[in-house]
């Protein structure tokens, strides 16, 4: 070998361990940074005149693992967005012995309508009456209001959602645009490729997804559903926002926006191409969770108004009142939201107390010490009868229970599904961390780099020690 094949070999050394050295420190730099994957410089002996060669920088994932770990966080989501609108709508309707919640307020009212009726002539009791009648149906009109307050909410991260899920398969698609780019010049791409799986991550929390390589480096992203997001062109998808959902809207009618991919309607529920992941809970949590529980409470304002009305004698309405009307059978949904105390029977509304013990249409007070209607709407309450065709039979209060144990179940069932994935997707990033960066083996490998480095700065000092030799001789 003569002089020059081997100060050329000795060059390519140093260059290749200054390289390695950066690739190391890099390594250990971000050994902690989110989506950072490890690095090994790939070399490669040169043919001709001797010496390495430098031919890339190797990123190192696990594609099974990352991929389940995305499932596992797509279901994280899903599970934690359920929990949270199950315990909002527990809260939304009082817990037993809270003292604000619908069957402490019902328990309220029977125990007034019972003293009143002991002595009916007395003002103060019947004020009693009245005032827990109007602070029962409050408490139900609280309780719808605040269950489209949850829905409108949804609604409004949805949008939020719909958004982000735009920007980031955007981005995606730019970074494989830069990556087919970089390659096709040479340059390395493993930064760029961080970046993407962070902003492939981000979707997978919204939609859970499978990644499916393409050529040059470029991927495409295929939801679990069966959605193509992203091959080349990134997919739109569509959603507009409502400012406030009622009771009464409904995908169905219209009233609410669906979702669309590339510009055609996509079904939202459990089945649909974007479910299992963050967005997918919302549409269930505006569109299934909530409207079930608004119809539940509906169901007892129909009850509770059923009931008292079967003591009037059309077309007067009861004590309870669909916005000062009698009920409609027609039209219940949102009647949780509409149940009003009957004016007649509020001083404050024209009306007089006596009507409480002789009923909301009577004309003339009658003996101050004798309240059927008082009596009639105790038992009318206390009856065991079904809410509704199918359902077992059951007084009023066992009603509101069972509105509140079946609410009480779903958000149980949902903690217990956020524990689960929770501990499924903890397991599965713990996974993922042992093929990180191993600052152990980082070091070592940099001792080894250190020792490369010296002996070819030995060669090269060695070489110049000859040549100034012979240029002496």
């Amino acid at each position: 070998m003569s002089i020059s094949a081997a100060f050329n070999s000795a060059l390519s050394g140093l260059t290749a361990n200054s390289r390695l050295t950066e690739v190391i420190s890099g390594n250990l730099a971000n050994a902690l940074t989110p989506g950072h994957a490890p690095r090994t410089l790939e070399l490669e002996a040169r043919g001709t005149g001797g010496g390495v060669a430098v031919t890339g920088v190797t990123r190192h994932v696990d594609p099974v693992v990352l991929a389940d770990r995305r499932l596992a966080d797509s279901a994280l989501a899903d599970a934690q967005t359920r929990a949270g609108f199950a315990a909002s709508l527990e809260r939304a309707l009082g817990l037993p012995g809270d003292g604000g919640g619908l069957a402490d307020r019902l328990a309220a009212f029977e125990a007034a309508v019972a003293t009143a009726s002991s002595r009916p002539e007395d003002d103060a009791r019947l004020n009693a009456v009245l005032r827990e009648a109007t602070t029962f149906a409050t408490a139900l009109n609280d309780a719808a209001e605040q269950i489209e307050t949850l829905r409108s909410r949804a609604d409004t991260d949805i949008a939020g959602a719909v958004e982000r899920l735009n920007t980031s398969l955007a981005q995606v698609a730019e970074i494989n645009t830069r990556i087919v780019s970089a390659r096709a010049a040479g340059h390395e791409t493993a930064a760029l490729e961080d970046r993407r799986q962070q902003a492939i991550d981000g979707i997978a929390e919204l939609v859970p997804v499978r990644q499916l390589e393409r050529g040059r480096g470029a991927v495409a992203l295929v939801s679990t559903g069966g959605a193509l997001l992203l091959d080349g062109r990134p997919a739109q998808i569509g959603f507009e926002a409502t400012p406030l959902v009622a009771a009464n809207m409904t995908v169905e009618n219209g009233l609410v926006s669906g979702l669309e991919i590339g510009g055609r309607p996509a079904p939202t529920g459990a089945g649909g191409p974007l479910a299992g992941g963050r967005l997918g809970a919302l549409f269930d949590n505006r569109d299934g969770i909530g409207p079930e529980a608004q119809r539940g409470l509906d169901a007892l304002a129909r009850d509770l108004a059923e009931r008292v009305e079967s003591l009037t004698p059309p077309p007067s309405p009861g004590l309870f009142t669909d916005a000062g009307a009698r009920f409609a059978p027609a039209d219940e949904t949102g009647l949780a939201g509409r149940l009003a105390v009957n004016p007649a029977v509020d001083p404050a509304q024209g009306g007089t107390l006596f009507r409480l013990r002789t009923g909301p249409d009577a004309a003339a007070p009658g003996p101050p010490a004798v309240a059927p209607y008082l009596a009639a709407i105790g038992n009318a309450l206390a009856a065991r009868q079904a809410p509704e065709p199918g359902a077992p039979q059951g007084n009023l209060s066992d009603h509101v229970a069972q509105i509140s144990s079946r609410i009480a179940q779903e958000r149980l069932a949902a903690e217990r599904a956020v524990s689960f994935a929770s501990g499924q997707a903890g397991e599965l990033r713990e996974l993922e961390l042992r093929g990180g960066v191993d600052s152990d083996a980082e070091l070592q490998r940099l001792l080894v780099v250190e020792q490369a480095f010296s002996a070819n700065a030995r060669m090269i000092r060695t070489l110049d020690e000859m040549m100034q030799t012979l240029l002496r001789i």
